[in-house]
């Protein structure tokens, strides 16, 4: 608790130790399990069968490991490093910004069985293995404020289904995907991934998008801003744009007309893009039967205040403007640490020093997370 507010992180972030797939992968994968092949502390780098993950566009890379090994020592941060990393880091740093509860989310992990042409067996068997580690890091850390949120394989809407009936048993929240398009030419709304959407809605998971700082599949932004310097845009552009398409696909595009009890958040990319957004969407729903699907009954705008949240983070000051356009119930609070951006351990603080009313800031760092999570 801060300052007398109850408050749960929807997107705290755990780093990978360097030999977790080495450690947990399935006997027949040993060969090719992921292995860490860069020592930057946050963004991990993990070969996959010959090709890194994540990847970073053009020469960027060497400048985002550069920038983060000068912050690092800046900060002298020692719980950034993979090698300080436990649950008892997870659990100290709750601590110090006053979190009551957190859903861990992965980062490596983000990017390191996502290739869409990675054999569909290999992938689950990656996601399995993260999946287990972390039911096992939250167990050995605190259970009753650590929640889980699990990967799957997305080249296979089968297996994906069976892990999210898994990672269920083990009691996870979530399953986070990528919002990046799964293959050229498909994407979230057409049909072939409405298994993933009815395997969690009967379940009561929430399906979580989260962008990440560099993917195999397409990313807004990767295409033009490829250089080290121009590392700032592309990133700045990925994150909430990557999103927009995610929140298009999910409410124009039907999927929260077939499942009415799914739902949604789409993190990290802010929430201060979202009232033009669902307003230019619910223009383009008045097209109905023409440049919109005839299925999708309800203007955009209603289906993600129906089902859909978004997160805020302490700096984002725009915020009181998307409380008076949309209300406060669809927006949940996260930290972001241990990213080396986050306010960590003021994120808290400084969120409570925001413009926006008691009631508001109570619903975004508690009940709206309880609601999202059916915690």
């Amino acid at each position: 608790m801060k300052d007398g507010y109850w408050a749960i992180d929807c997107d705290l972030h755990i780093v990978e130790p360097d030999d977790l797939w080495l450690d947990y992968i399935d006997s027949r994968f040993a060969d090719r399990a992921p292995r860490k092949v860069a020592t930057t502390a946050i963004d991990s780098f993990f070969l996959v069968d010959g090709r890194l993950a994540p990847r970073i566009p053009g020469d960027a890379l060497a400048a985002v490991q550069r920038y983060n090994a000068e912050l690092i020592r800046d900060q002298k941060r020692p719980e950034m490093t993979t090698g300080d990393f436990e649950a008892t880091t997870v659990r100290r740093a709750m601590d110090a910004e006053g979190l009551d509860a957190a859903v861990l989310f992965p980062t490596s992990a983000l990017s390191v069985n996502e290739h869409e042409d990675l054999d569909p067996d290999f992938s689950h068997a990656i996601a399995r293995a993260y999946n287990n580690w972390l039911a096992d890091f939250i167990k050995s850390g605190d259970p009753d404020r650590m929640y889980g949120c699990g990967i799957v394989a997305i080249q296979s809407v089968d297996l994906a289904a069976d892990e999210i009936e898994r990672v269920a048993n083990l009691g996870f929240k979530a399953i986070v995907l990528r919002p990046n398009p799964p293959r050229l030419g498909c994407y979230f709304h057409h049909r072939e991934f409405d298994k993933i959407w009815r395997t969690c809605e009967r379940l009561g998971l929430a399906v979580v998008f989260h962008e990440g700082a560099g993917s195999s599949r397409l990313s807004s932004g990767a295409d033009r801003f490829r250089r080290g310097c121009e590392y700032a845009i592309w990133h700045a552009a990925a994150h909430p744009m990557e999103q927009m398409h995610a929140v298009a696909a999910m409410t124009l595009g039907g999927v929260m007309e077939r499942f009415p009890n799914l739902r949604v958040g789409f993190l990290e990319a802010n929430c201060s893009w979202l009232p033009y957004w669902l307003w230019r969407l619910d223009e383009h729903w008045e097209f109905k039967g023409y440049l919109s699907p005839d299925e999708v009954t309800l203007p955009p705008s209603e289906y993600f205040k129906r089902q859909g949240w978004a997160s805020v983070e302490s700096e984002e000051t725009p915020v009181g403007k998307t409380i008076e356009q949309i209300g406060d119930s669809n927006i949940v609070f996260s930290t972001d640490w241990p990213h080396l951006d986050s306010a960590y351990p003021n994120s808290i603080r400084d969120f409570l020093s925001l413009e926006i009313s008691a009631d508001s800031k109570r619903k975004i760092l508690w009940d709206n997370s309880m609601r999202l999570y059916n915690l």
